[in-house]
C-alpha cells in the first residue's frame, strides 16, 4: 500500500472511530493519565506511516550569558511620543468636560444650539481617534515604559537628563524569547557597563529580531544615541530540559508538546496527550524548557499530524499534579 494511501486510512480510521478527543492531563503518572477512549492513539503501523518519533527530552543547562547587540537609542523620541500621548489625553479630556456641558444646556433648553452640541461631539470624536493613536505610538515604540505608572515614567526621565541611557538590545538570529534577563553588560572600549532590562520592544528594525529596553544608569562619556557595541544578557543560568524544535507546538494559551503515554497490557495502540511546557529559553536548535520529566516519552518529530489529526490543538492542557 503506498504512503500515502496508508495516510489517508489511518487518518478516516481515527475520525470514524471517534478517538481524537484531546485528553486532559491531570497527572504526571502514566496510571493516572486518561483512559485510551480519550486520547489520540495510533498502532506502531499508523506511527511509521505519518512519521512519529518519540525521545526522552535532554537534560541541560542555560547559558549564563546571551550574546547580542545594543543599539543607544535617542532620548527625545521617548519625550516626543511621551508628550504627545499625554498633550492628546489632555485635549480629549478638555473636549469631553465641554460636550457635557453643552449637553446640560442643550437638555436645559438654555443657550446652546444643536449645531453647536454636533460641532462638539465631532471635535471630541475628532480627539479621541488622536488620543489613541499617540496611546498606541507610545505603546510600540516604548512598551515597558508605557506599562510603569506616572511616578515611575516620570522618574526615568528624570535620569534620562541627568545622563542616563536607554537602549534597545537585539538577539540576533531569534525572534522570541523565553524568560526576561534582568541584567546586561555593554561592551564600551573593553569597559563592562550595567544596564537593567525593562522589558521587550513590540517594534522591529531592520536587523529583524527580540528587542529588549534596556536602562544604562551610568555610561562612559561620548557614548550617545546610535552607537552599536556588543553586549550580553546575563541570565540565571537554570537547569531545564532541552527539546528540538519540532517537538514545540503554540496557541494562544501558550506552549505545548505532544507526549506519548506508556501502553497498558492490553492496548495495542499508543495514546498521545497534549502537555503544557514554559519555554525557558532558545538553545542551539532546540528550546530549554520545564514542565515534563526526564523519562518522558516526548514526540519530537511528526507533532503537527497529531494536531492536525485531533483539528483542536487549542485545548492542549497543564501536565501537573492535583491533590
Amino acid at each position: 500500500m503506498k504512503r500515502s494511501q496508508l495516510l489517508s486510512l489511518v487518518l478516516a480510521t481515527c475520525v470514524l472511530s471517534g478517538v481524537l478527543t484531546v485528553a486532559v492531563a491531570r497527572d504526571d503518572d502514566d496510571d493516572k493519565a486518561p483512559d485510551a477512549k480519550d486520547a489520540p492513539q495510533l498502532n506502531s503501523e499508523q506511527q511509521r506511516a505519518v512519521g512519529i518519533v518519540v525521545a526522552h527530552p535532554i537534560a541541560a543547562k542555560m547559558p549564563a550569558r546571551l550574546d547580542a547587540l545594543a543599539t543607544i537609542l535617542d532620548p527625545t523620541s521617548l519625550l516626543s511620543d511621551m508628550g504627545d500621548a499625554t498633550a492628546a489625553a489632555a485635549a480629549e479630556k478638555a473636549a469631553a468636560a465641554e460636550l457635557g456641558r453643552l449637553r446640560e444646556l442643550y437638555q436645559g433648553g438654555t443657550s446652546a444650539s444643536l449645531k453647536l452640541l454636533e460641532a462638539a461631539e465631532a471635535e471630541h470624536a475628532r480627539l479621541q481617534v488622536q488620543t489613541e493613536l499617540a496611546a498606541g505610538r507610545f505603546t510600540l515604540h516604548w512598551q515597558p515604559i508605557a506599562a510603569l505608572p506616572v511616578s515611575e515614567r516620570l522618574k526615568l526621565v528624570d535620569a534620562l537628563a541627568k545622563g542616563a541611557l536607554l537602549a534597545r538590545m537585539d538577539l540576533l538570529g531569534r525572534h522570541s524569547i523565553g524568560i526576561l534577563p534582568r541584567e546586561t553588560l555593554l561592551d564600551v572600549d573593553g569597559v563592562e557597563v550595567k544596564g537593567l532590562v525593562l522589558g521587550l520592544v513590540k517594534q522591529t528594525t531592520e536587523l529583524q529580531s527580540v528587542g529588549l529596553l534596556v536602562e544604562v544608569a551610568r555610561a562612559p562619556a561620548g557614548l550617545g544615541p546610535g552607537a552599536r557595541v556588543p553586549a550580553v544578557l546575563l541570565s540565571e543560568g537554570r537547569a531545564g530540559l532541552l527539546l528540538p524544535r519540532a517537538a514545540v507546538l503554540y496557541d494562544e494559551n501558550g506552549a505545548y508538546v505532544y507526549k506519548q503515554l506508556t501502553a497498558k497490557p492490553d492496548e495495542r495502540a499508543a495514546r498521545y496527550v497534549a502537555v503544557r511546557v514554559s519555554l525557558l529559553a532558545p538553545y542551539g536548535d532546540g528550546w530549554m524548557t520545564e514542565g515534563l520529566d526526564d523519562d518522558d516519552n516526548i514526540v519530537v518529530h511528526g507533532a503537527g499530524v497529531l494536531w492536525s489529526l485531533q483539528g483542536v490543538g487549542t485545548h492542549a492542557v497543564a501536565d501537573e499534579d492535583e491533590d
